[in-house]
């Protein structure tokens, strides 16, 4: 792993991981510097043909796509764009996300078919290595047309306008001896079209849906040993006739976690376990799947050209098309989802069963119940998360509304998709809190020698931070503390 990222490098989920864990600079070598610029030089030639009109170049922009512009307006128009566009609103997007807004937006404009200025995509670059994060507001994108509104934001201090933080663009420009940039033709729309904003929230909740992913297993190892479960649904047999790659890898998984427990290898009492242990390798391995799927998807994304129109050089061609379209973003953000909020519903059917007084496990996980409660309100606060997520994954992807005076007529609402799978991927990483919570309790009313090295050594992290509890406590710090520990890798 170096400290910096090259940007004629492919982007994948890894690197995107290292760049945000590690605080890594971008790099735009001299193969993205020579592509961009002869596509520039390229562009500059053709709208200097007489009679020449280019969508978003010399013409206005959505239903104004007739409207020729004088090429002594051209400047203008581009700056024009980015100020009239910005209108976003509601809460501002967290820096780590800006930062993936902008690793992406220099990625897409540095493979050479947007048309821009090299200065353009350096000044981006600047902004990235110094940590100059736009002012961003996370509502106003439909998804179409690119993420406008916020990619309005973002670009806004390019020309001096807009904020860094929460200062003035134009003054933390002073700060750092730098000249507002003078946009040429077609730059303001190459900075705005695109899909940014969604593939920025998207790589982002997938990293997070991955480690909960991780963390899913482990803490279902842990629960099937305190609700003293059969070790034979986990056996390679079933899972490879029925032949799903995530499924298998989740037996496996849950396997090797539970290879040296002598609770899992003992006699058991019950013939069969409910689906929520049962079932772990179907349902985790589903999710498994659905991951995988998105991955290759946003990755494909963020690897792009996603601004309209598109320059290709060596055809000699100009095309106004849609690759700004979030359609594909908004339906697989709706499936991941969908996918991760699965395992916040399966946990919390887990948690249930824990505190449910059976296979000898005292009710609600207490030594003395009727005076202490013990953990039954934690699942109240697991099935309101879960019945939440419920509603927020109603898909944004169905829904479209008409724009730009009917030229913009289907839109993709993959930025409400994303603004969606965040809140769905945080909210499930509080319910596996509470089961991680749950399990460790009520593996203490076994014997937890007798449990696998990996859930030991699991319950020992949890421990050095969690008590078990004897008596009524206040519980809400236990479960943000729970919370905080699946924030490290599993």
């Amino acid at each position: 792993m170096t400290s910096r990222i090259n940007i004629s490098e492919p982007l994948t989920l890894e690197s995107v991981s290292d760049f945000l864990a590690n605080n890594q600079k971008v790099d735009i070598d001299k193969n993205a510097f020579e592509a961009i610029q002869k596509c520039n030089d390229y562009l500059m030639q053709k709208i200097n043909v007489p009679g020449s009109v280019f969508y978003g170049i010399n013409t206005g922009f959505g239903s104004l796509c007739d409207t020729q512009i004088s090429s002594g307006d051209l400047i203008k128009l581009q700056e024009n764009l980015l100020m009239s566009h910005a209108c976003g609103m509601g809460e501002t997007v967290p820096d780590d996300v800006v930062k993936l807004m902008l690793l992406f937006k220099i990625k897409s404009l540095s493979l050479g078919y947007s048309g821009v200025k090299n200065d353009t995509v350096a000044r981006l670059a600047d902004f990235l290595n110094l940590g100059l994060y736009p002012l961003v507001y996370k509502q106003g994108s439909l998804g179409a047309s690119g993420d406008l509104a916020p990619l309005a934001h973002l670009c806004l201090p390019l020309i001096g306008k807009g904020k860094i933080g929460n200062k003035p663009s134009l003054e933390v420009l002073t700060n750092h001896n730098f000249n507002p940039l003078t946009l040429g033709p077609k730059e303001g729309l190459a900075l705005i079209n695109g899909t940014q904003f969604m593939t920025a929230y998207g790589m982002y909740s997938l990293l997070l849906a991955k480690k909960l992913s991780r963390w899913a297993d482990r803490i279902a190892a842990l629960s099937l040993e305190a609700f003293d479960c059969r070790k034979e649904p986990f056996f390679p047999q079933i899972h490879e006739v029925r032949k799903q790659k995530g499924q298998i890898e989740t037996a496996k998984n849950i396997s090797s976690l539970l290879t040296d427990s002598h609770l899992m290898n003992g006699e058991k009492k019950s013939v069969q376990d409910p689906y929520s242990f049962r079932c772990i390798p179907q349902v985790h391995g589903a999710t498994r799947d659905v991951l995988e799927q998105v991955e290759t998807i946003f990755t494909n994304e963020i690897n792009a050209v996603t601004d309209n129109p598109n320059i290709f050089v060596e055809d000699d061609l100009i095309i106004s098309g849609g690759n700004f379209h979030g359609q594909v973003l908004a339906l697989h953000a709706d499936f991941l989802a969908i996918g991760i909020a699965e395992l916040g519903s399966i946990s919390e059917r887990r948690i249930y069963k824990l505190i449910s007084g059976e296979r000898g496990l005292p009710v609600f996980l207490t030594p003395n119940p009727g005076l202490n409660s013990g953990f039954m309100i934690p699942q109240y606060t697991a099935a309101s998360v879960v019945s939440l997520n419920k509603q927020l994954c109603t898909p944004a992807s169905v829904d479209s509304i008409v724009s730009s005076n009917g030229q913009e007529d289907h839109v993709s609402m993959g930025a409400n998709a994303m603004l969606k799978l965040i809140r769905i991927v945080e909210n499930v990483r509080k319910v596996l809190a509470i089961e991680l919570f749950t399990a460790c309790q009520a593996l203490e009313f076994r014997d937890i020698t007798k449990s696998s090295s990996a859930s030991q050594k699991l319950i020992k992290t949890v421990r050095e931070k969690i008590p078990f509890i004897k008596e009524d406590i206040e519980m809400a710090g236990f479960m943000k503390l729970s919370e905080e520990i699946l924030d490290s890798e599993v």
